[in-house]
């Protein structure tokens, strides 16, 4: 079966090419290897050049077969020109290619080898146009499509050598911009706040970017509120690293957004590690002298036993009562 698709592939007409791309996607996984073998990549490539709508979306289904689970047949593709040919094809607009080629990047991204040739064709700054709405035709990205743009930047982000170009090109902005445009309990900003988290937590400038933008404290603020608990999660997580890079300068700050009652539910229903990350902003957003002073493992139990007196309420932390909780944490925390 596989050498009548290489065959067809290599040689075809363009119903046969279709066809034999088509028949690709329903291989087994050792079939697919042996067609790779055979070098079917290359006329793969050449159909997505051919301004042949049927023709492109067949071979990306069938490229996406071939890369699915193999990180050998990942490297071919991009090795053999696969990236240029994709972002030249993102100018078509058209919807349901445009799902297909970013979720083609999505999983080029994910091996390692592709990611500094990926960082180098220019895709960042695609991306982030298609995330940020400077897209030509921004109605024609569907939320699948930005949710594998935000995953492709994520994978891309753990190679260390590419964050400065990522940073440079305007991460920050693009995914604060998300954040503050979609509903916080979304999946798409659980992502931008997953990759937002990573970002800063690896670079100094995108931490300042981060703490000197405007309103994105409050957006943090807010998605402590009403995001999902993964969201939850990466928004403490983010105004910890806030905190902890000038406690003097952003401490006022945050606390003005109104932050305690969420962290002190979020201290309670958390996620384990939102648990651990709203803990330790309490205690740095805490006015006491005696800060520098105290032990930790003092500081810890003190903050474990105001837990378990809130906890023990059983009710939602809102209102007067967030305002008598955080009188009775700072009173036992000052003493």
């Amino acid at each position: 079966m596989e050498g009548f698709v290489a065959q067809n592939l290599c040689n075809g007409s363009r119903e046969v090419r279709i066809q034999a791309a088509t028949q690709l996607g329903k291989l087994n996984a050792k079939q697919r290897h042996k067609l790779a073998e055979r070098g079917v990549i290359a006329p793969l490539i050449s159909m997505l050049q051919s301004q042949d709508y049927e023709a492109i979306e067949a071979a990306l289904f069938a490229l996406l077969s071939l890369a699915f689970g193999n990180e050998r047949n990942k490297i071919r593709i991009v090795k053999l020109g696969v990236i240029p040919v994709l972002l030249e094809l993102l100018q078509s607009q058209n919807e349901s290619l445009t799902e297909l080629i970013l979720a083609a990047f999505l999983v080029i991204s994910s091996c390692g080898a592709n990611k500094l040739a990926i960082a180098a064709s220019g895709a960042i700054s695609v991306l982030f146009k298609i995330l940020g709405g400077e897209y030509d035709d921004t109605d024609s990205i569907s939320m699948q499509a930005k949710l594998d743009a935000v995953a492709t930047l994520h994978n891309l982000s753990s190679c260390h050598q590419i964050i400065p170009s990522i940073v440079s090109s305007g991460i920050v902005f693009t995914l604060l911009q998300l954040i503050h445009s979609y509903e916080k309990s979304s999946e798409l900003v659980e992502k931008a706040m997953a990759l937002l988290e990573d970002i800063i937590a690896s670079s100094e400038n995108a931490l300042a970017q981060t703490s000197g933008a405007g309103d994105a404290i409050r957006a943090l603020v807010e998605t402590i509120e009403e995001g999902t608990p993964q969201c939850k999660e990466h928004a403490v997580g983010i105004l910890l690293l806030i905190c902890q890079s000038c406690r003097d300068k952003y401490r006022g700050l945050i606390l003005r957004e109104g932050v305690i009652p969420g962290l002190l539910q979020l201290s309670v229903d958390g996620t384990w590690r939102a648990k651990e990350k709203a803990k330790q902003l309490l205690l740095l957003l805490r006015d006491c002298t005696s800060y520098r002073s105290r032990a930790k493992q003092s500081k810890h139990e003190l903050v474990e036993q105001i837990m378990q007196e809130i906890d023990a309420e059983g009710e939602k932390v809102m209102g007067t009562k967030a305002l008598r909780l955080v009188e009775d944490m700072i009173a036992k925390l000052s003493t």
